[in-house]
């Protein structure tokens, strides 16, 4: 009875290495994606610090695969010093990923009063003649998230390129996409998108945030998984006699 409990952890432990080498690959896959996403708003929130999160992250995945390795060779060599090393390893990851998940929810909390704070100023400085690299963020957040303006379009009103132009029209990145003849022209607000772009750009920084969360809760649970199947082999090896002959060859006298 021992020994096919032995044998079902072993199999499960297994199991969990290979899912461990196509977690890192996912984990890599969100801190990538948190960067990538990052660089296309960070004109809008200037603490780089909430990268921190999606560097742990990477750095989680990139050691699942040595995990993976060290754990597959300890499971499939019966190496108790092995198997021991394993579950250390995986217990200081899952205590990485805890408080990747904690940095993640303190980050979470302080996108919006980052955003509120840059995004006035972002707006403030925009140059829709000459743009600059500020100019061109305003321009593909509004692209991108149908969106106009701070809160409305009307907040381009109070802007210097606004009063620059004196040609009472916004960006053309406001004109909705339906709208093919729309010229930016305040005349016709029907053609331009509605929302404020503020409370957008929050809510994407904070669904990046949460992908990153949920990413080290998930991976997480599963290394739980892990040290409790790599813990029931070792302890079982230690105290079942009739395993320890299994494995050396030996035999009852």
């Amino acid at each position: 009875m021992g020994q096919c409990g032995i044998t079902s952890s072993k199999t499960v432990l297994v199991f969990l290495n290979l899912i461990f080498w196509g977690a890192a690959g996912i984990l890599c896959y969100v801190g990538a994606y948190v960067f990538i996403t990052y660089d296309d708003y960070d004109h809008f929130f200037e603490d780089v610090y909430t990268l921190i999160p999606a560097v742990v992250i990477i750095a989680v995945g990139a050691l699942l695969f040595i995990i993976g390795l060290i754990g597959c060779c300890a499971t499939i060599r019966e190496s108790r010093c092995g198997l021991a090393t394993f579950v250390i390893i995986l217990l200081l990851v899952f205590v990485t990923e805890v408080v990747v998940v904690v940095l993640g929810y303190v980050y979470r909390a302080k996108v919006e009063n980052e955003v509120d704070r840059s995004i006035q100023k972002v707006y403030k400085t925009y140059n829709g003649t000459n743009p600059d690299a500020a100019s061109r963020a305003i321009d593909y957040v509004q692209r991108q998230l149908h969106c106009c303006g701070i809160h409305n379009y009307s907040d381009w009103e109070n802007t210097d390129w606004f009063k620059e132009t004196k040609n009472q029209s916004v960006p053309l990145s406001c004109c909705k996409e339906t709208a093919s003849s729309c010229n930016g022209s305040l005349a016709h607000p029907a053609d331009l998108y509605a929302e404020g772009c503020e409370a957008l750009v929050v809510k994407k920084l904070q669904e990046i945030m949460m992908h990153v969360i949920w990413a080290a809760l998930a991976f997480a649970a599963i290394q739980l998984l892990g040290m409790l199947c790599a813990s029931i082999v070792l302890c079982r090896r230690s105290r079942d006699p009739a395993y320890e002959l299994l494995i050396t060859g030996g035999t009852y006298a």
